[in-house]
């Protein structure tokens, strides 16, 4: 296993009294693709948003255990979730461009970071812009609103827009659920470039997208952590009966 870059122990997670998430201790490697697969329900999304702190803003929300970056625990006291924020981007089920321009979508992060100078600016549009894929399409579109492209064009936008403040990691929650077949497979080859600078983390309930795209799959049941490790070996010869039950298509 490469270098851990994210790890969990003992997490729990209540909404109000109902427990979503746990006791997951896992380990998630650098510069690698990992997948959380799982019925509906299971607590993928919220162990998800846990890696950037996301659970904060929802009310009745208690978490107990550690999530370590490094060697730092994002959850010690004192710690500012907008600074993990910074280093975590985030890409949500459904592409949510703002109502802007292609341009300003893009600048929209390094600007609150306080770059304002246009020649930075514009560097940073184009890199993001060729990181996720899209330069090629929208370079002649920039000042264009971002509500004219198609939906995948929009998710790769909301791709760049992470990608533009720089972060360590980016989550993916369902990327690809609400696009077509040739879509999801520009969202799929991107995603195999961006792990060479990234760390990727998806969320999909969709088994066959999990074992095409991503190194590292954990299979979570019922807020639980049921098994985790290489892609290959959890597709083809899981250990727990669970696993197994859900892969071939037993529940779920």
């Amino acid at each position: 296993m490469k270098d851990i870059l994210i790890r969990t122990e003992n997490l729990n997670l209540w909404y109000g009294d109902k427990q979503a998430l746990i006791d997951i201790t896992m380990e998630v490697p650098g510069n690698m693709i990992t997948a959380l697969i799982g019925p509906s329900g299971c607590g993928k999304s919220t162990l998800l948003r846990c890696f950037n702190r996301m659970n904060d803003i929802i009310d009745d929300c208690r978490i107990e255990g550690s999530v370590f970056f490094g060697e730092r625990n994002i959850y010690e006291q004192g710690i500012d979730p907008v600074e993990i924020r910074k280093n975590v981007g985030m890409v949500f089920q459904k592409p949510n461009p703002f109502p802007k321009s292609v341009y300003d979508n893009v600048a929209y992060g390094p600007r609150v970071q306080g770059i304002e100078a246009k020649k930075n600016l514009d560097r940073i549009v184009e890199q993001s812009l060729h990181d996720a894929a899209l330069w090629d399409e929208v370079s002649d579109r920039l000042q264009e609103s971002a509500m004219g492209l198609s939906g995948g064009q929009q998710q790769r936008l909301c791709i760049a827009r992470a990608l533009a403040i720089q972060p360590e990691v980016i989550l993916m929650d369902e990327p690809c659920s609400s696009l077509d077949p040739i879509a999801t497979a520009k969202i799929e080859d991107l995603m195999g470039e961006l792990k060479k600078n990234y760390t990727v983390i998806i969320v999909t309930h969709n088994m066959q997208q999990a074992a095409r795209v991503s190194d590292y799959t954990g299979f979570m049941y019922l807020g639980k952590l049921i098994e985790f490790g290489e892609t290959k070996q959890i597709f083809e010869s899981p250990q727990e009966q669970l696993t197994e039950n859900y892969i071939t298509g037993r529940f779920g």
